[in-house]
């Protein structure tokens, strides 16, 4: 979500960010998303979470032909590309500054017949939350988006606006930092929450959320 300047471990980890494109084969589909981290920093290169998550939608884990989704400061909006091309109908969300740059890669990657499905839109969380509908997507994606503390208030109120009872919300990210789980403690006062899936080689969660005020087996 925010522009800021992104540490990595290892210079090599940085290495890949720098790469104009990156590649990927998804549903069937070969994906080439461009990358500029030189002007617009993290918002415009795919993080591991990223592909994580894309991995685990293309696996059939969660239904999504039909089903309208929303993706949270999307950056390059693979996960967001990912679910239009498992047939969702796809809402790809950043701040304004990453737009266009979100657009072009949606535009790339989407065959004509499914662009119709999908939406590129402003979302500053907290803030132009009126232009959604309250419980407005039956899915919510969100890849690495946890790791500015000073949005986890904004980033809660948004989520509350967006979902429904019925309503999942699916986050994939690496907790590097202790404000990573106090993030995570923050979810658990309003949503239920659980771990749904980890992958070890990129060491990448994904946890599932649902509002608290529904039926356990919902």
């Amino acid at each position: 979500m925010a522009l800021v300047p992104y540490e990595e471990t290892t210079e090599f980890g940085l290495q890949k960010f720098h790469k104009p494109l990156a590649t990927f084969s998804f549903a069937n589909h070969t994906i080439q998303i461009r990358q500029d981290w030189r002007h617009l920093g993290v918002a415009a290169v795919v993080w591991d979470a990223a592909i994580v998550l894309s991995t685990y939608l293309e696996m059939g884990a969660v239904e999504l032909r039909g089903r309208s989704a929303v993706e949270l400061g999307a950056g390059t909006g693979l996960v967001g590309i990912v679910a239009a091309l498992l047939g969702a109908h796809v809402t790809i969300t950043d701040r304004k500054v990453a737009l266009e740059f979100l657009k072009s890669n949606v535009q790339a990657n989407l065959p004509p017949h499914i662009q119709p499905k999908t939406v590129v839109k402003e979302l500053t969380w907290g803030q132009n939350l009126g232009s959604f509908s309250p419980g407005e997507f039956d899915l919510i994606l969100g890849a690495d988006i946890i790791y500015l503390e000073e949005t986890f208030t904004d980033l809660l109120q948004t989520l509350e606006h967006l979902c429904s009872n019925h309503s999942v919300i699916l986050l994939a990210c690496r907790i590097r930092y202790e404000r990573d789980n106090n993030f995570l403690a923050m979810l658990e006062r309003q949503f239920t929450v659980r771990k749904v899936h980890y992958d070890p080689e990129k060491d990448v969660h994904i946890y599932e959320a649902q509002k608290r005020n529904q039926k356990e087996d919902l």
